[in-house]
């Protein structure tokens, strides 16, 4: 596969960006996707073949983030930069830049923009855990790809696979740190919609006020300065939306999800015509359902509907032994990530860290490492 035919896979991931440009190892465009034009009218055509620097002169090669990315190798996350094309048009636009490696080697960068005076921040989608990203853009994380020695760890494993198998709703457990979206992005990957969008949303990370139209859409003049624009219901048609710390949504818009998960159909905001939509969900809660219950955070009927299968992620705690592994892996990824040759933890680190409770988990371990790496 060139990496011309990956750029389906990366929009498939970023549905709400408004276009990407794909360079090889020198920085010369080779895919240009821009759904904006009246705002960046640079066509394909005028684009491909040559270098960043050459379409938008204004940027310094180091302060490309596309040429930053394809030094360094690391990713490159909300980079806002204030932008003039080789036409004159003048815009805001926030980057997403990842490298493209073959092995060890980079061979590429991709980068997914959107412009923020068009796009709404709360309209932009983070597919992708930050901070639990792989090396790869192009797919994301099976359950091959959790990281475990333990038999906890391959029990639940062994129900990921099996949950993967049917379209039913799923509620993930785990505390924070445990890596839900990993979990969520490997039901999708084992399933048999792999091949469609996976769309994630962290429910507590947007305006309440805003959520109803990003989940289920809007027409245009529905509220001021609204738009047409699909919601993710929509976006995720065929496909799975993740539905992160589902506990924090306001309660006036949980009737509305619970009848589309029953009915299968949404209407946009400020709409009447119905839309079919063929999703799959998975919702995440960082508490357990017997604390919602007794909180009222959630409707209980919405619970009963999501909750047709519960998958708890162990704790860290629960699975000391995967520490070792788990610890092999993050140094591995930092010394790529910040040319070191670290080679293992001592023996009388290990012990402590054995000995720890490990409130924050599987990405406070991570963190650890990585502060340990700079100091």
């Amino acid at each position: 596969m060139t990496l011309r035919d990956k750029a389906q896979e990366i929009l498939n991931l970023y549905n709400y960006y408004t276009g990407a440009i794909i360079t090889d190892k020198e920085g010369t465009i080779i895919y240009y996707y821009n759904r904006m034009k009246d705002v960046n009218s640079l066509e394909a055509d005028e684009v491909i073949g040559k270098s960043v620097l050459q379409l938008y002169p204004s940027v310094k090669k180091e302060d490309s983030s596309i040429y930053r990315v394809l030094k360094s190798g690391v990713p490159i996350y909300d980079a806002k930069q204030k932008i003039v094309n080789c036409k004159g048009d003048e815009f805001d636009s926030v980057n997403s830049t990842f490298p493209i490696k073959s092995g060890s080697e980079i061979v590429g960068a991709v980068e997914i923009y959107y412009y923020a005076d068009y796009n709404e921040i709360q309209y932009r989608i983070d597919s992708i855990d930050k901070d639990m990203i792989k090396g790869s853009l192009f797919s994301l994380y099976s359950s091959d790809d959790i990281i475990s020695e333990s038999d906890i760890m391959a029990d639940f494993k062994t129900k990921i696979k099996r949950i993967s198998m049917t379209d039913s709703t799923v509620l993930i457990y785990g505390e924070t740190g445990t890596g839900k979206e990993l979990v969520a992005q490997a039901i999708h990957s084992g399933s048999a919609r792999r091949g469609k969008s996976f769309v994630s949303q962290n429910c507590a990370a947007i305006p309440q006020n805003l959520l109803e139209s990003i989940l289920f859409g809007a027409v245009k003049g529905s509220y001021t300065d609204a738009q047409d624009r699909p919601g993710l219901l929509e976006v995720a048609d065929g496909g799975t939306l993740f539905l992160d710390e589902i506990n924090s949504m306001e309660s006036s818009i949980q009737p509305k999800l619970l009848k589309a998960v029953e009915e299968k159909k949404i209407t946009r905001l400020g709409d009447s015509k119905p839309i079919y939509v063929d999703v799959k969900i998975i919702s995440a809660i960082n508490e357990s359902t017997e604390t919602i219950h007794e909180s009222g955070s959630l409707r209980k009927d919405l619970i009963y509907r999501l909750n047709t299968v519960c998958l708890k992620i162990p704790p860290l705690r629960e699975r000391i032994v995967d520490i070792a592994p788990l610890s092999k892996s993050f140094i591995k990824e930092f010394n790529y990530a910040m040319s070191k040759n670290i080679i293992d933890l001592t023996e009388e680190v290990y012990d402590i860290f054995s000995g720890y409770d490990w409130p924050g988990n599987v990405r406070e371990l991570k963190n650890i490492i990585e502060g340990a790496f700079n100091l």
